[in-house]
């Protein structure tokens, strides 16, 4: 079976970045390929949620709402007493772990497109939703208790407001409102230049995860175990939850691609402003550095395979 081009991209990347070749995106062409892939998944997500009733989502909500806050929970011991963490370093973990990777997301659906397999249009909104509950949980579990109000309300501000959401909503609201044929002029740009747009992203990436290796010389053989072994639980459960709130083969299988994801972008900024001691390179090189890799080469295709099992289908 063919390896999907967008993945050698990412490894091209890393071979490029281990070979300390000069190799570089510029931060303006990297910060346009983030924006689109971002707006993208977004727009994709509001104009199929115009073609379908809203009807029973609110429960699906709830439900993918409350993984997100449970999630965390069972992260932070198991960084603390197993991987022998310090608190701050341990919630900034968890953190990271219970929310989300978009860029894990847009493979997963380039994955099941390639395959001809439907997903249901609510999964951009659980996208959304799963970014935030483990932050707040994170930070809570770094503080124990809220001393600076001002703190929180500069950590919030940077979850609602910051780039992700902002413009994953605003592309929701947009193909949402606009519908299909609104959003056919400018299809082209969007939707036919998808999977180049991530291609060059996930080569970034690959440069990006091999600088964040320099924490493996400390937390090393940790950091990998838990960076390969926690996502597949984690990926199994969001299957499971996507099966019992209905969703098809190919939603809980993107269910499953965000629940075994950890954040790189949200997550680290967030924890910068609320939780400053901890180290990011250590959240970092287990996210990106090992988790994301496994996931695009490994993971996706063992949570459709689950989800294909569970709910039935290709």
């Amino acid at each position: 079976m063919s390896i999907d081009p967008v993945i050698l991209f990412f490894g091209l990347g890393v071979l490029a970045g281990i070979a300390k070749s000069d190799l570089k995106i510029p931060p303006a062409i990297y910060e346009l390929l983030s924006i689109m892939l971002l707006l993208t998944i977004g727009l994709k997500g509001g104009v199929e949620l115009s073609r379908s009733p809203m009807g029973g989502l609110w429960l699906q909500a709830i439900a993918v709402l409350a993984m997100g806050f449970i999630f965390p929970l069972f992260i932070y011991p198991l960084a603390r007493k197993v991987g022998r963490i310090g608190q701050s370093d341990a919630a900034s973990l968890a953190a990271h772990y219970g929310s989300v990777s978009v860029a894990t997301f847009a493979v997963g659906i380039a994955f099941l497109t390639d395959r001809n397999i439907s997903y249901d249009s609510q999964l951009p909104i659980f996208l959304v939703l799963l970014e935030v509950p483990a932050i707040v949980v994170g930070i809570l579990l770094a503080r124990r208790a809220s001393r600076r109000a001002q703190a929180w309300s500069k950590v919030m501000h940077e979850i609602v407001f910051g780039k992700s959401i902002l413009l994953l909503v605003g592309g929701l609201f947009i193909g949402w409102i606009a519908g299909p044929e609104g959003i056919a002029p400018i299809e082209p740009l969007f939707f036919d230049l998808f999977k180049g747009v991530l291609a060059l992203f996930l080569l970034e990436m690959g440069l990006i995860a091999v600088s964040q290796s320099h924490a493996l010389k400390v937390h090393g053989p940790f950091l990998v175990v838990f960076g390969v072994l926690m996502p597949l639980p984690l990926g199994t459960i969001g299957v499971l939850v996507g099966w019992a709130i209905g969703l098809s083969a190919g939603g809980a299988a993107l269910l499953g691609v965000l629940a075994g994801s950890a954040s790189y972008i949200a997550a680290p900024a967030a924890m910068r402003i609320a939780v400053p001691d901890a180290n990011p390179s250590l959240s970092l090189t287990a996210s990106l550095g090992v988790t994301f890799p496994f996931n695009i080469f490994i993971g996706i295709p063992i949570y459709y395979a689950i989800a294909a099992a569970v709910v039935g289908g290709g």
